[in-house]
């Protein structure tokens, strides 16, 4: 009992000089997976910053003390890069290839992971189950055509998006950013190679607020302004992903005010999403994106 006292005791005096160094300081606990010393090491090197945010984790309880200032950082932006280093954790799965990186006896058991199997899995699994060639390389393969399926359907239907803009169509615009949401929505970030996932914590709270603009305003001079930043935000995605076919990020001048604004388009041909036939042709290819 004693000892138990005195370890928290010691808990609380750790605690309150981190906030004492700490500016702004706010305390939270959070789950963060993990097993062993080994884990320890490495969640609380990722989780600590000189004045800025200090973690502490126990193995036993699988919970994190983090005291961060607010003024500087946030809980959020900490717990992601605790997952980019291959930990699971209340807010954010880790990159599976983060995760295998880590040694066997730091590899926890991924609670998240264990989920239901999609029919396109089930799939996936029968056709490797009739197959007799089993080695590594097809293993790797069959993983690469599961992570690019990730993004595939949220890029589909960002062209159809832009190509109903070129039309001036606000219903089918409409229509398209509904049908981009639902692909946002299905994405497990889990699933994303190392440098999908990094891009795409950064971009799907702001990826999805626009799509869900453009499905509600059916105005298609609401749903461009909204095209502006969703266009930004999924050039950084796009080029993470590096898409088997070409795709041509492309700039009007006379968009946004003047300011100009970029969209990405399949093929290299203008069709200005911004104006449609009012200047069809205006722009240019500003970058071509390819493996």
């Amino acid at each position: 009992m004693k000892a138990i006292i005195i370890m928290a005791v010691v808990g609380l005096l750790s605690t309150t000089i981190s906030q004492a160094q700490i500016k702004n300081a706010k305390t939270e606990t959070v789950k963060v997976n993990g097993d062993c010393g080994m884990c320890e090491t490495t969640i609380e090197k990722v989780g600590n910053k000189k004045k800025q945010y200090k973690t502490e984790w126990d193995a036993d309880t699988k919970l994190a003390i983090i005291t961060y200032d607010t003024k500087k950082t946030s809980l959020d932006a900490i717990l992601k890069n605790i997952a980019l280093s291959g930990y699971d954790n209340v807010k954010y799965l880790a990159p599976d290839e983060a995760y295998y990186k880590l040694p066997d006896c730091c590899q926890y058991k991924r609670e998240k992971k264990a989920m239901v199997k999609t029919n396109t899995e089930l799939t996936t699994d029968a056709m490797a189950s009739k197959s007799t060639h089993t080695d590594h390389t097809q293993g790797n393969n069959t993983m690469e055509i599961q992570e690019a399926s990730q993004l595939k359907a949220v890029f589909v239907n960002y062209f159809a998006l832009k190509d109903a803009l070129v039309k001036t169509d606000g219903n089918t615009a409409s229509a398209s950013g509904a049908a981009l949401l639902t692909a946002l929505d299905a994405v497990e970030m889990g699933k994303l190679k190392m440098e999908e996932h990094t891009v795409w914590m950064k971009v799907e709270k702001a990826l999805k607020t626009d799509a869900q603009h453009i499905k509600e305003n059916k105005d298609t001079e609401h749903q461009r302004e909204h095209f502006i930043s969703l266009s930004k935000n999924m050039y950084e995605l796009i080029k993470a992903a590096k898409p088997a076919e070409t795709v041509y990020y492309q700039f009007c001048p006379m968009a946004n005010d003047g300011k100009g604004a970029n969209w990405l388009s399949k093929e290299s041909a203008i069709k200005n999403p911004y104006y449609g036939s009012q200047m069809l042709s205006c722009g240019k290819v500003v970058e071509t994106i390819k493996q």
